[in-house]
């Protein structure tokens, strides 16, 4: 006989927002414009410092030293040494009621940090992986200096490469004739490096929905959205505009001088479980650090109708989901990659022979001289 008692099923992961973007290029005005905003009220922000963004006039009541309840109702906290130890010890407080629910975590980064390890805190520690899961990240470009920012600065780079938000700040500042110029040309770099994020600008009307929820699944729904996740339909455009003269004759649309590529990898032939699994171990292993970010969806031979869903951050992939099912008429194949110093032909070559297709996209000889991994990958390859 059952005592009737259900088990208690873990609550769901809370989505986490990365807010990044270089000096200057306006973090601090867009926390204080999200901390006023009534539909964060379940929201927890993690700043570096409280006196960087003049919450002042903001504060409501003080929770704890280095926390504090917001006029709209989100906690506002600093992160004080490790970032593991402040996640833990937010989840501690929630667990032990010290704190109200909440349904979202935005974490700031500091203005020279490259995000990865960030993303990498939330996709690997397995205990806060199963309390949170990896929203979207949102990257400021300050529109004055960002020309100059990414030209000089590694890190703006990479912080605009694994955006799925790019936020223009200081638009309005750019009058003149050749000003306005400069800002074309620098939404036109954005738009190339990173052509599957969304580009807003700040001085124009939006909500704070069009900045988050870029996770996989559609909030309104609770279903995976495939298509607006991975918005591959962008760099078919962009491709689209290269090759019909809206780019420049001799340039790879998806080519830098920072060496970074956006494609993306479609095939309609489904891949064996264990196949998949050394594909992506080997990526991982060979060229971890030159992943900048990879999400996408992929078909399985052992049941074509249940995909797998992959999402990574150089070497740290975060648990691959099965679906149920496909979440759309498409199913294919369909990763997106953002990546640095590596050749799209040597993925798409690999790719092609663990799928049974070794004479397609052979990778060129300069990305397979490069590969530690070449003596193995030789007979694969061949």
């Amino acid at each position: 006989m059952t005592s009737g008692i259900g088990v208690r099923r873990p609550p769901a992961p809370i989505p986490v927002t990365i807010l990044t973007g270089f000096l200057g290029a306006g973090k601090t005005t867009l926390l204080n414009w999200l901390l006023r905003d009534p539909a964060l009220a379940r929201t927890v922000v993690l700043i570096n410092e409280f006196g960087e963004i003049g919450l002042d006039h903001l504060f409501v009541e003080k929770i704890d030293g280095d926390m504090v309840m917001m006029a709209s109702g989100c906690l506002c906290c600093t992160l004080r040494g490790d970032l593991i130890d402040a996640l833990e010890n937010l989840l501690r407080r929630l667990d032990n009621g010290r704190i109200p629910p909440f349904d979202r975590l935005i974490i700031e980064t500091t203005g020279l940090a490259d995000p990865a390890p960030v993303l990498h805190t939330i996709m690997s520690h397995p205990y806060l992986l199963l309390r949170f899961r990896l929203d979207g990240v949102v990257t400021m470009v300050d529109a004055v200096n960002g020309e100059a920012t990414l030209a000089a600065h590694p890190e703006a780079v990479r912080q605009a490469a694994v955006a799925d938000r790019l936020v223009l700040s200081k638009c309005d500042l750019l009058q003149s004739p050749e000003e306005k110029r400069a800002l074309a040309r620098l939404r036109e770099r954005l738009s190339t490096l990173n052509p599957t994020a969304r580009l807003l600008d700040v001085s124009e009307s939006f909500d704070a929905e069009h900045l988050l929820d870029a996770g996989l699944y559609n909030p309104a729904t609770k279903a995976p959205d495939i298509a607006r996740w991975l918005n591959a339909e962008s760099l078919t455009k962009a491709e689209h505009d290269h090759h019909h003269g809206h780019g420049h004759a001799h340039d790879d649309v998806n080519r830098h001088g920072e060496s970074i590529r956006a494609f993306c990898l479609t095939s309609e032939t489904p891949m064996p479980p264990s196949a998949c699994d050394l594909f992506l171990e080997i990526l991982r292993n060979a060229h971890g650090p030159n992943l900048l970010r990879v999400k996408g969806i992929i078909a399985l031979a052992d049941d074509p109708n249940r995909p797998l869903i992959i999402h990574g951050v150089q070497h740290i992939f975060h648990p691959p989901v099965r679906l149920d099912a496909w979440p759309d008429a498409d199913h294919r194949t369909r990763i997106v990659f953002i990546v640095k110093d590596l050749s799209p032909h040597f993925i798409q070559g690999l790719h092609d022979a663990f799928v049974g297709k070794p004479n397609i996209g052979q990778p060129d000889a300069a990305a397979l001289a490069d590969n530690p991994l070449k003596p193995s990958l030789g007979g694969l390859l061949a």
